[in-house]
């Protein structure tokens, strides 16, 4: 038997860099999660899934569009975040006393955010839990998941159902006229940024006089 291990396969140099990297890097972010000052609410504390079309905001953006909510919904104000986390979190971050948020979401990662978190598929727009009521939101910002006609549609009813009347709503450029058909929205100056660049040109819509221009 052959003890002086030349048979054992060996890992190049470079490789070997490479994994422990790797594994560096990974207790680096597990570590920032279980710190003492963590905040759960952060925009990557929940990673972008792209096979459920996630694509997280910037930094900048989310916090641009979380003060437009804000302003928006006024003191005391509700505001809907409808297949939007990465401003949930924003919003969250600012342990804000003069609002309230919650979230509507397909992905039930998000139900770490307890009663504020509502499942959401846009195919059944209207699929609402009882307790949230018509109109009862003082703005709804929503970035439907796909750049598809269909997908705006469903997704406009149920903005239409929960906002008393302002809407922030966030997709392609491409979708600009389907959104002023389904939604009432014009297209703003202000052009949103992701974490990730994507191929898709992306823009936001209101409906109301706001910052974003």
């Amino acid at each position: 038997m052959d003890d002086d291990g030349d048979d054992i396969p060996q890992l190049s140099s470079h490789t070997l860099a490479a994994l422990q990297e790797f594994y560096l890097e990974q207790q680096q972010r597990e570590g920032m999660k279980t710190s003492q000052g963590f905040n759960q609410y952060s925009i990557g504390s929940i990673e972008e899934d792209w096979q459920l079309s996630q694509f997280w905001y910037s930094d900048e953006t989310a916090s641009r569009l979380a003060d437009e909510a804000v302003v928006a919904a006024g003191k005391g104000g509700r505001i809907a975040c409808v297949s939007a986390p990465s401003v949930y979190q924003k919003l969250k971050e600012q342990d804000g006393k003069d609002f309230s948020v919650c979230i509507l979401e397909y992905d039930r990662r998000f139900s770490v955010y307890g009663e504020e978190f509502i499942f959401y598929d846009y195919n059944h727009p209207l699929n609402l839990p009882e307790n949230l009521l018509p109109h009862s939101f003082d703005i709804v910002i929503a970035d439907p998941p796909y750049l598809s006609e269909e997908c705006l549609q469903k997704t406009a009813e149920t903005i239409k159902y929960l906002t008393k009347g302002k809407i922030l709503l966030c997709t392609g450029a491409i979708m600009e006229e389907q959104a002023a058909k389904n939604l009432g929205v014009k297209i703003c100056k202000f052009i949103p940024k992701h974490a990730r660049n994507l191929a898709n040109e992306f823009r936001c819509y209101v409906n109301y006089v706001s910052g974003l221009d």
